[in-house]
């Protein structure tokens, strides 16, 4: 079968990492530096597919852990996978399932505190909470956060959901570590992330050759190391060499793992050096406006986060002068849009008095108009970082835009 999947570079920042480019999939194409938002259980939340479509989002990334658990991976194959089955014709990307294993299993739910104070542990766990996974050489077992029931997953198992599910992005399974854990356990969740995207290869070969009826699927390798140069530069060095037994190599890479926010900038220049420049290179979780200009100046050409939709199911709004939150007193009888320079259907039709009475009602609209919001603005800003590129001028455009973001604000 032929791989109808490639990667085009456009143009490169001078002296650094950062890039324009298109990525071609079955499904369509991305222009890249692209935002991917986040439709974890084959929905963004809240959202329509068609709005999401309508904003600008040129793909959506859901999470094969929790399709896997709900409805089932077989069941998303049988609706011809999970574009069909959700209504979304465009590309699509699936995780390897390997954060929530981890998070969850450690009792730390949607979000695993990377600071990298306090005492060293290879045991972490969040305070308080029952282990729901334990990880050994060969995979995970874990138990479902849903109904408790045991589950194992396998860098096999992960290829084998993720090939049901049909994206046309997927990421090699991988051990997620935090900045508590030691630098030995680091080294050894490594060496056994190393293994699992050996074995990942394997099987992503042998399900693409059964699976001849269903289009294409690039295979992401991921990079770990935590917050050491020289074993991210390893990581990158050993995937990028790594080689399946049909001599298959890995579409791409993503860049995950823990790191503390000051020096992701540093971590993903590491990585993006080490790293073919003909390939494309994916941030896990990112959203934040400096954190988008940063990952994008060393190298990263998508990224993915929930955070836009999650922040605005607890009416936080994003301006360009930094958040906020709509549901304050202050905006009871407030007129205006949220922000009158905004093309979003809420901007356009819905006043902050309405999306402020919205909330204080408990009301559902709530959450879909300030997410058609967030969206709009995550992927608008990343739409002009690449315009800033490919027109010469995202230094002059990093520094306004960042000039007036000022994080969490008042609104004006």
């Amino acid at each position: 079968m032929v791989a109808s999947y490639s990667f085009t570079i456009g143009t490169r920042l001078d002296g650094r990492n950062g890039r324009s480019g298109v990525l071609e999939t079955p499904h369509g194409t991305i222009a890249t530096p692209a935002f991917i938002p986040v439709g974890t259980k084959a929905t963004v939340k809240a959202m329509l597919p068609e709005t999401m479509r309508e904003l600008g989002a040129q793909a959506l990334l859901a999470n094969a852990y929790h399709l896997y658990l709900q409805p089932g991976a077989d069941i998303v194959d049988e609706a011809g996978g999970l574009g069909n089955f959700m209504n979304w014709s465009g590309p699509t990307f699936t995780d390897s399932g390997g954060f929530q294993v981890m998070s969850l299993g450690a009792g730390f739910k949607k979000v695993i505190a990377m600071e990298s104070v306090g005492v060293r542990s290879d045991d972490v766990i969040a305070k308080g909470k029952e282990r729901l996974a334990v990880v050994d050489d060969d995979g995970v077992t874990f138990r479902s956060h849903l109904d408790g029931s045991k589950h194992r997953f396998t860098p096999e198992v992960s290829m084998n959901i993720q090939h049901q599910l049909g994206a046309d992005v997927m990421f090699a399974f991988d051990e997620l570590t935090t900045l508590f854990n030691t630098r030995d356990y680091q080294e050894k969740s490594l060496r056994r992330t190393h293994e699992w995207a050996r074995r990942c290869l394997d099987e992503h070969e042998r399900l693409t050759a059964a699976r001849t009826h269903r289009p294409y699927q690039a295979l992401f390798g991921v990079i770990q190391g935590a917050q050491y140069e020289d074993l991210r530069r390893k990581a990158c060095r050993e995937l990028e060499t790594l080689r399946g037994a049909a001599e298959t190599a890995f579409d791409g890479y993503g860049i995950g793992g823990a790191l503390e926010k000051h020096n992701l900038g540093t971590i993903v220049g590491w990585c993006c050096d080490e790293l073919p420049e003909d390939k494309p290179r994916h941030m896990l979780g990112i959203s934040e406006p400096e954190d988008i200009f940063t990952a994008v100046e060393n190298g990263a050409d998508t990224f993915d986060c929930v955070n836009p939709s999650r922040v605005a199911r607890n009416a936080a709004i994003y301006l360009d002068e930094g958040r906020f939150n709509i549901n304050t007193s202050r905006f009871r009888r407030d007129f205006t849009p949220i922000d009158e320079h905004c093309d979003c259907y809420t901007c356009a039709n819905y006043t902050r008095a309405y999306l402020h009475h919205l909330f204080k009602a408990k009301e559902m609209l709530a959450a879909t108009l300030c997410t058609i919001h967030n969206e709009r603005y995550t992927v608008r800003l990343v739409d002009r970082i690449r315009a800033s590129i490919d027109g010469g001028y995202f230094d002059e455009y990093k520094a306004e835009a960042l000039g007036r973001w000022k994080g969490r604000v008042a609104a004006p």
